[in-house]
């Protein structure tokens, strides 16, 4: 099933994965305290999900990069909970 997932993703139009995820990061901070948290909290857990699954094949910068992403944004959806 996981491979499923990734080949549906894999085919996605990328301008418009990347502007659908600014959206919802965007809805995410502006959204007031608990709800704008969860939102990106949940957009965390779904790229972290994509990035255990396709760790092995992702070259070691960009790995770093998308870790750094991902810390990022979970920060965020820390300090709007705060």
């Amino acid at each position: 099933m996981t491979e499923r997932v990734l080949i549906r993703l894999a085919r996605l139009n990328k301008t418009l994965v990347f502007l659908a995820g600014a959206a919802v990061v965007f809805a995410g901070m502006l959204l007031p305290g608990v709800v704008g948290s969860a939102i990106l909290l949940v957009l965390a857990a779904g790229l972290g999900w994509v990035l255990s699954r396709t760790w092995a094949v992702t070259p070691p910068p960009l790995r770093a990069v998308r870790v750094i992403i991902l810390l990022l944004l979970v920060c965020v959806a820390a300090y709007e909970a705060s």
